[in-house]
């Protein structure tokens, strides 16, 4: 497999992992099969021009791009069994990583990684227990007629997705802690990205890292746009809607911060008014 980090804004990465020489003559595992079955019915389910399904579809698919980005691309990392690991080791197998050094410096690259992986394991497990906890619960909405458990089915799905993300940031602390991690400078990415480059003294480039006073403002690094061009560059069509997805979340992310500081600016300045008005008037 390859890793591969995508800037998406100046203090903001997705993590995308390329599954190499993957045969379909591969003996895929009870979970791989049900999720592959899950994902031609939700296909077929597409398709539809009416009816409950076709609602179910349009209802999910906005659920699913509001699943954070992070998620998603720790998900596509593939969780790693103990047999894996021990041929990991003793082969001493070294998993590629692709970036742009133009904004990611390589010397910054393991930092990154390390971030990536550990930041969200415990938020992972948390809700993947709630999830669990919570199938029971709506276990009950089944003796509804015709109409499918909708709850339970996506409580399921959300158990799935928290272990599957929290399995890939395994995987990935795994890598680091065993030094099976190699990294390979992308040219193909310098290119992509020379339009975007970030403030030299910009912090390095992490997935959820809050701006301060002190620091630069963030900016967007990609647009909408960039999506299709970046996966036809690299050959690799399933990134083009996880960039998608990305940019969407961190664009609305950064609205709603601008929002929010020119909302304590005005306050401030009101605030301040106030003060200068009693201050008159008691003169």
């Amino acid at each position: 497999m390859r890793l591969i980090l995508l800037p998406v804004s100046t203090r903001r990465t997705l993590i995308y992992c390329q599954r190499l020489n993957v045969t379909t003559t591969e003996q895929q595992s009870f979970l791989d099969r049900r999720t592959a079955w899950a994902a031609k019915t939700w296909a077929n389910w597409e398709k539809k021009e009416s009816g409950w399904q076709k609602k179910v579809v349009e209802y999910g698919n906005q659920a699913l791009k509001r699943i954070p980005y992070e998620e998603w691309g720790l998900k596509s990392i593939p969780p790693i069994s103990a047999r894996r690991k021990e041929e990991k080791l003793s082969g001493k197998e070294k998993v590629e990583v692709s970036f742009p050094t133009t904004l990611i410096p390589e010397a910054e690259v393991s930092s990154v990684l390390t971030k990536l992986a550990t930041e969200r394991q415990s938020l992972h497990k948390r809700r993947m227990i709630y999830s669990f906890i919570g199938m029971p619960i709506s276990a009950p909405v089944a003796i509804i007629p015709v109409i499918p458990n909708l709850p339970f089915f996506y409580l399921v799905f959300r158990a799935w997705s928290h272990w599957r993300a929290l399995s890939g940031s395994k995987h990935l602390e795994f890598l680091l802690e065993n030094r099976l991690i190699t990294t390979k400078p992308s040219k193909i990415l310098d290119e992509l990205y020379a339009t975007g480059k970030r403030p030299f003294d910009a912090g390095p480039v992490s997935s959820t890292e809050e701006s301060s006073g002190s620091a630069q403002e963030e900016k967007m690094l990609l647009h909408k746009s960039d999506g299709k061009r970046i996966s036809e560059a690299l050959g690799i069509p399933e990134l083009d809607i996880e960039l998608d997805r990305a940019v969407w979340q961190v664009e609305k992310a950064l609205k709603a911060e601008k929002e929010l500081r020119d909302e304590k600016q005005e306050l401030g300045k009101a605030s301040a008014d106030a003060k200068k008005q009693k201050l008159g008037e008691k003169k």
